[in-house]
């Protein structure tokens, strides 16, 4: 895709959205549950839209919040729910629903004691710290966000007992009974006033645990006694108050260079589409943050949400899949774990991931896509680390036990300070002592058209479509339809040979599929990888039918 004139650039006052309007449609814009546009849909990320074209509304989250609290009813979770949003405009209007649906279903939600902005590891690791050696009246949890998505998107995710985002098992109960309220015109919904919700909810500080217990996750004495200067950027978001105090509470070198909030994000530098996305592993929306390197050791940007990280080092803002394979290798030569512990990574994220994991002796466990695949692994201690390439992870505690099963941005980034603070090394320079040893990888993402009858072919496509033998001059090694490390369907493909890789996955909102590729010989062999991999795809369509 050509680079957006503004990419990179302020965003002009003409592409900012209508914020009274987008709040506007949220109440009068009503969804066609017979459009299947306008259902109900949980992704990777939960439900997702915007109000203006009827994919969010106060009716999606009134039979969404119902449709939660009869689950939980259903699955005997008596203990307390934890609800966050996030800074979007849409976020506020849809907390506001969603308690005075849960409320008058007797749950007992526990909300911001400001009823300020909870980053999504907040609420996981509220959920983790509750449920901790508890085997009854657990507690699950809510994030309202769409994550980095632009200023008119609103965002809705269920978390259960375990932390982590809830896997399909129990968004498929969700979304059916959410599209089944939504077809019966709500009929079965129960709400009180927003003023008898508020009052019945329970204040609860989520900052001040999260903040005091980060020292058993990250060696924050370390990054103090080494005087590591720290540039944070919220990007507008939720973990402003969340960076403040632990600025504060432990006396770190810290400068937050923006604190913000502004719905329509119009401080953003545009993102390579020309649209405003808070995507912190981006260079052309975290060019702010990029033009002050020089004036930190290490800088670190998040999302809206917080579950991503982006790090920026005096060498420029690292690429996620760099800097996702240094926290790999120093976290499991600099942590006390039990050597059993794997690695957990996506089947999009890079291949020096499996180089370093094998170096290290450690089993790589290998999933789709979809931060859920990680939760039991990090629940469970068999993984010390997931992560995936758009610049979403989470670790153990030194002990060992669970920090967060929903990804952590907040970590992420103080783990960058703490291998400079460690090693005298930043991460960027890590990262090029990994690529000597390992080799240098050329990657790169793309989308190509599909309709919907292609998408679904390849969705549910079986490795005997799949009819070369070789990709880009090399002898085909796996043909893919399963996660290695899981056995769960990826929901597309991904063909490996010695050198190289590519993956194809159907959009979930747009009538293309995303080839992710790699390769260790270079940008040019990068570029045959790609044209091929479009070429394999293809024949499976025609081997289809299509």
């Amino acid at each position: 895709m050509a680079l957006h004139e503004l990419a990179g650039k302020p965003a002009p006052h003409n592409i900012l959205v209508n914020i009274p309007r987008l709040v506007s449609s949220y109440y009068s814009v009503k969804p066609d549950p017979q459009n299947p546009a306008q259902r109900v849909g949980f992704g990777t990320s939960g439900h997702r839209g915007t109000s203006f074209n009827g994919t969010f509304n106060e009716n999606h989250i009134l039979a969404v919040s119902q449709a939660v609290a009869e689950y939980r009813a259903e699955q005997g979770i008596t203990g307390p729910l934890f609800i966050g949003m996030d800074s979007h405009a849409l976020s506020e209007a849809a907390w506001i629903t969603a308690l005075e649906v849960l409320l008058a279903n007797g749950v007992d939600v526990q909300v911001d004691k400001g009823r300020g902005y909870t980053p999504t590891p907040l609420v996981s690791h509220a959920i983790l710290n509750h449920n901790k050696g508890r085997t009854e009246s657990l507690a699950d949890g809510i994030v309202i966000t769409p994550s980095h998505n632009p200023p008119q998107d609103g965002g809705f995710k269920y978390n259960p007992p375990s932390g982590g985002p809830a896997d399909t098992n129990i968004t498929k109960v969700v979304q059916e009974r959410a599209n089944q309220l939504l077809e019966n015109g709500l009929d079965g919904v129960k709400r009180i006033s927003f003023e008898e919700a508020f009052k019945a909810a329970t204040p609860f500080d989520f900052v001040t645990p999260y903040v005091e217990q980060l020292k058993e996750v990250i060696d924050i004495d370390a990054i103090k006694q080494a005087g590591v200067k720290i540039g944070v950027d919220p990007l507008g978001g939720a973990s402003l108050e969340t960076w403040q105090v632990i600025r504060d509470h432990y006396g770190l070198d810290l400068t937050i260079v923006n604190e913000r909030i502004d719905a329509n994000f119009s401080f953003m530098t545009v993102d390579k589409d020309g649209k405003i996305r808070m995507d912190c592993s981006s260079p052309y929306a975290m060019a702010s943050l990029i033009g002050l390197k020089d004036q930190f050791d290490i800088a670190i940007g998040n999302d809206p949400d917080a579950d991503r990280h982006g790090i920026v080092t005096r060498d420029g803002i690292m690429n996620p899949n760099h800097y996702l394979a240094v926290c790999i290798s120093y976290l499991y030569q600099h942590r006390d774990w039990n050597a059993d512990m794997g690695v957990g990574k996506t089947l999009v994220s890079s291949s020096i991931i499996d180089r370093v994991v094998a170096a290290l002796g450690k089993k790589l466990v290998e999933v789709p896509v979809g931060f859920k695949y990680f939760v039991d692994g990090l629940q469970g201690g068999t993984i010390g680390f997931g992560g995936e390439e758009s610049a979403g992870a989470s670790f153990q505690r030194f002990d060992g036990s669970a920090w967060s099963t929903d990804k952590d941005g907040i970590i992420l980034g103080l783990l960058a300070a703490e291998i400079l603070a460690k090693t005298g090394k930043s991460p960027s320079e890590h990262y090029r002592d990994l690529e000597a040893q390992f080799g240098a990888t050329a990657y790169s993402r793309m989308d190509a058209e599909a309709n919907a009858a292609q998408k679904k072919v390849l969705s549910n496509l079986s490795p005997e479509l799949v009819t070369a033998t070789t990709l880009a001059g090399e002898p085909i090694l796996a043909k893919l339809t399963r996660a290695p490390g899981n056995n769960e369907p990826i929901g597309g493909l991904k063909v490996v040979t010695e050198n190289a890789w590519f993956a194809a996955r159907p959009s979930g909102t747009e009538d293309v599929y995303k080839i992710y590729a790699e390769s260790f010989k270079g940008p040019e062999h990068l570029q045959q990888v790609m044209t091929e991999a479009r070429e394999v795809v293809g024949a499976a369509f025609k081997a289809a039918g299509l």
